[in-house]
């Protein structure tokens, strides 16, 4: 076995910096239609997608981030995972919840935030299209946030925010809210970012606890080599990259070029296919 990966600390959890992205395992491509349906063709069963969860697993990346209520396909790939490697995995869980103002809307929402018990996540974000309705930026508050993560608290897991709007991460340090963590996008070209990336950057640095950055590669519209080194090279010790592969091949490659990215050396990788290559691309 090699090197395994650095870890951070997070709400008294250890957990793997690099955070294996499940958009490339459910079908969100952010490209097309089309892309869509190849990447759930290609991880159409609990028995493939463990293939890739294996490779990270055996190099020390043991956390997971992504949907996994109302996905069995991908908690029975996690556990199958477990079953070959002998190693646990840490379930950061992001579940869609209701979030009306009424108590059947609460109800339905402390169910959701059970289930996600239930399938052994660890940690619970509540998914940034959820708590993005929820924010005030006249009075700079995430209105009844507290509520939701007592929900959590209640059901022993570790809370935290998933943010594409940055104001989440201000205003939760600004109020103290009871959170461990945050998700927010970056990378090289702003993809998906709503404000600029050197602003991100700042949020980043400024954030009172951990971030775990999402959509380093902008969802395959820069090369790994240059989205994860970048990602990398800019933020804190104490942050996380996630990473979206299709392959295991996909992951051993990332794994190898954020390695190499953390000891500042060359990434030890093979050269592209080409139909004809000149001296200067063989290596």
């Amino acid at each position: 076995m090699g090197k395994l990966f650095p870890r951070t600390n997070v709400g008294g959890v250890s957990l793997s910096r690099m955070i294996i992205g499940t958009n490339w395992i459910l079908g969100y491509s952010h490209t097309s239609l089309a892309a869509d349906n190849m990447i759930r063709c290609k991880n159409h069963s609990p028995q493939v997608i463990a293939d890739m969860l294996e490779v990270f697993l055996n190099s020390g990346v043991d956390t997971i981030m992504g949907p996994f209520v109302g996905n069995p396909h991908l908690v029975d790939a996690v556990k199958l995972a477990e079953d070959r490697t002998g190693k646990g995995m840490i379930i950061i869980d992001t579940p869609i919840i209701n979030v009306d103002d009424n108590a059947d809307a609460r109800k339905e929402a402390e169910k959701v935030i059970s289930s996600s018990k239930k399938l052994g996540a660890t940690f619970c974000l509540p998914h940034h299209s959820s708590v993005e309705q929820l924010v005030n930026k006249n009075k700079k508050i995430i209105d009844r946030l507290p509520d939701y993560l007592k929900m959590i608290r209640d059901h022993d897991m570790v809370p935290g925010l998933s943010c594409h709007m940055p104001e989440l991460v201000i205003y939760s340090d600004l109020n103290e809210y009871d959170v461990e963590t945050y998700i927010q996008i970056y990378n090289c070209m702003g993809f998906l970012m709503q404000v600029e990336v050197e602003y991100i950057h700042k949020v980043i640095w400024s954030a009172k606890k951990p971030v775990m950055t999402i959509k380093p590669m902008a969802a395959g519209r820069v090369s790994p080599f240059v989205g994860l080194t970048f990602v990398w090279h800019t933020i804190r010790p104490c942050d996380m990259v996630t990473v979206g592969c299709l392959t295991p091949e996909e992951a051993d490659e990332d794994i190898e070029i954020s390695l190499a990215a953390l000891e500042g050396r060359p990434p030890k990788l093979e050269g592209r296919s080409s139909p004809k290559k000149t001296e200067i691309m063989k290596d």
